[in-house]
């Protein structure tokens, strides 16, 4: 398994592979999310493949104080086998490489096989509340 830049070709896969995983919401069009990360010039926007297949998705963003992870999906059929260490390992050597102090990562509450995890690869949650304010209604 190799881990590339995201490029269209793997659009529709992408999408398949976010909605497998139960990323997708309503109010969150991937498509535009993926055609705003393609903007992002301080973060990266990877994929881990297995030949022909996709396997896992994650979007690294860098703001100059925090780093963050967002659409970390490993296909259903991988999980449990390193895919996701795999490309958490990447943002880490990413990130500190650029200067990033600290990693974010949000996760629904109610998700936890994801919450543990991350526990496994030493995040703790910290005691603060994730604020949000929809600026662009994409549906």
């Amino acid at each position: 398994m190799q881990i590339i830049d995201y490029n269209d070709s793997w659009q529709s896969a992408l999408v398949s592979l976010w909605e497998a995983c139960k990323l997708t919401r309503p109010w969150n069009d991937p498509l535009q999310d993926i055609l705003r990360k393609q903007t992002d010039q301080l973060g990266k926007f990877v994929l881990l493949v297995d030949k022909d297949t996709l396997v896992a998705s994650m979007m690294i963003g860098y703001d100059g104080h925090r780093g963050s992870v967002n659409y970390l999906a490993v296909l259903p059929d991988y999980q449990g086998q390193g895919a996701g260490r795999q490309l958490m390992a990447y943002c880490e050597d990413y990130l500190a490489q650029i200067g990033c102090p600290k990693v974010n990562i949000c996760v629904r509450d109610t998700n936890i096989q994801v919450l543990d995890f991350y526990k496994t690869l030493g995040y703790t949650p910290d005691p603060v509340l994730v604020l949000s304010k929809r600026l662009v209604a994409d549906n």
